[in-house]
């Protein structure tokens, strides 16, 4: 009885290392896509919480195959806002200050696609002026006060535009 006890909280002790271990790894995803011929897709993916605790889903990916432009976009819970678009991105890194114009609409992808809590905003400015992995801070007047960006996701941005 002794013995069962102490190998299932060793057992307990091993799953919650692993899963706090794996939980604080940031990654850069591969998404496939279904068409004729097969494309990887590398991106970012990462839900985080602004300063007044609404999560937001922050996903960074290429224009295009060949392209080392980056598009950065902002998901918001549906149903619990609204975006109007164009509406400019603040981007602060404490020394510098970046607005971000809104492309969600000048998206290739389908507009129909994009609901109405999401924004597409160009980061390829930002990104080639950045030259170490900086926090950053994002603003969307009315929505985000301030949601910070922390500096292993934003190495993580600068490894997609390479």
């Amino acid at each position: 009885m002794r013995n069962s006890f102490r190998l299932i909280i060793s057992c307990l002790l091993i799953c919650c290392c692993c899963f706090f271990t794996s939980a604080n790894k940031s990654y850069a995803d591969s998404k496939v896509t279904s068409n004729d011929q097969k494309k990887e897709i590398k991106r970012s993916l990462e839900s985080l919480k602004d300063l007044d605790y609404q999560t937001w889903q922050i996903i960074v990916y290429p224009s295009s195959k060949e392209s080392k432009n980056l598009i950065l976009r902002i998901v918001g819970y549906p149903g619990s806002l609204r975006i109007d678009h164009p509406t400019s991105l603040m981007v602060n890194s404490g020394r510098k200050t970046w607005d971000l114009k809104d492309i969600t609409k000048k998206s290739k992808i389908n507009v129909e696609s994009l609901n109405d809590s999401a924004a597409e905003f160009d980061l390829s400015t930002l990104i080639a002026e950045l030259d170490k992995n900086r926090p950053l801070r994002l603003s969307l007047p009315g929505l985000i006060n301030d949601l910070p960006i922390p500096p292993y996701l934003v190495r993580e941005w600068r490894s997609l535009a390479e």
